[in-house]
């Protein structure tokens, strides 16, 4: 094998990326595979799935590395059977991407729709670090396995964005956590580590960023560009690094407790 290969060749491993038939999770799963991993791609619904499998209908290489899989990431039963599942197909997943999470518009503190807000946490902090990482870690724990976990957090995790008080708590939390398990884990072997996308055009932010009449940016959206360095969103893309370099013990080894902004350059702006 090259350099190259032995520092970032995953072939063998198994990973799971939980939310990883949507934007940010198609590209670190599809990273994953690429790096020669079996990928086992979690969603709630057969939809996404159904789609992400018809985007490699033409990879017959890599769909022999890929299972789909319907689960709902809050209920640990649900999860310790998925995990069953991707064990018997591939092996025991060594790796487990966070990808579950998402927001529901924008409104001022006062307005806060408090059963809205909880589902908030529950969707990204629950269902998107809590029970999967639990179910997880015990697993490698009882059988000395050294994972890796992959979280994400946000610009939120950092700076409070206005208006997305129940996203703000989860992604702050996502990071006080990552940080915390990292540290129980660590006596185990077990590495959790986090990327922090910064903006990102999608489904979840594209009519808060951009004017859907004009194709202008919103207010929000110019300042956003203001303050981040590169001038420019970010392309979905350029995750995969990241991703491929903290699944890999070979490369990210002594790596423990961090969260990676990849957000050109947005949390270092100053004035």
């Amino acid at each position: 094998m090259s350099y190259l290969e032995d520092i970032f060749s995953l072939e063998g491993k198994t990973a799971v990326v939980s939310g990883g038939a949507g934007a940010i999770g198609t590209v670190m799963s599809d990273a994953l595979l690429q790096a020669g991993a079996n990928v086992v791609v979690w969603s709630r619904t057969r939809n996404s799935l159904d789609k992400f499998v018809q985007s490699y209908s033409d990879k017959p290489e890599l769909l022999e590395r890929l299972l789909t899989t319907e689960v709902d990431t809050s209920d640990e039963q649900s999860v310790d059977s998925a995990l069953d599942k991707a064990a018997s197909h591939f092996s025991m997943p060594e790796i487990l991407i966070n990808g579950v999470g998402g927001n529901r518009g924008k409104k001022s503190f006062v307005d806060i729709e408090v059963e809205e807000f909880k589902d908030i946490l529950n969707l990204n902090l629950i269902a998107g670090l809590v029970v999967p990482t639990k179910i997880f870690a015990k697993r490698w724990i009882d059988e000395a396995i050294k994972g890796s976990i992959i979280n994400l957090t946000s610009m939120t995790s950092y700076n409070p964005l206005s208006g997305v008080w129940g996203y703000n708590a989860a992604k702050s939390a996502t990071l006080n956590l990552t940080m915390g398990a990292a540290n129980e884990f660590a006596e185990h072997g077990i590495r959790v580590n986090a990327i922090a996308p910064g903006f990102f055009l999608g489904k979840q932010n594209k009519a808060l960023l951009i004017d859907e009449k004009t194709g202008e940016y919103t207010e929000r959206g110019k300042a956003v560009i203001n303050r981040t360095p590169f001038k420019r969103f970010g392309e979905v893309s350029e995750l995969a690094g990241a991703t491929v370099f903290l699944a890999s013990k070979e490369a990210s080894g002594f790596m423990t407790g961090v969260s990676i902004p990849i957000d050109g350059g947005y949390l270092i702006h100053n004035i």
